[in-house]
């Protein structure tokens, strides 16, 4: 189990992650709206880390930028 501090910038031009001094930058395409960052976030990190989209989860920060996200083995 991994758990990264992720801030995230919505209505960006690209998706990507990155990591940065303090943890991760997120770039996310969807706008914050109906948790359609939140999901994007979620496929986004799932796809980095090489795991399916039900073992990531938002543990805190799910309605600000910066947020608490769990990686399951």
């Amino acid at each position: 189990m991994k758990t990264l501090s992720v801030k995230v910038k919505p209505n960006s031009r690209t998706s990507s992650l990155e990591q940065i001094d303090d943890g991760w930058l997120a770039q996310i395409k969807s706008p914050p709206v109906d948790g359609k960052a939140n999901a994007e976030l979620i496929a986004l990190i799932a796809e980095k880390f090489g795991c399916r989209k039900n073992q990531v989860t938002i543990k805190a920060g799910a309605g600000g930028r910066m947020k608490l996200v769990r990686i399951d083995d």
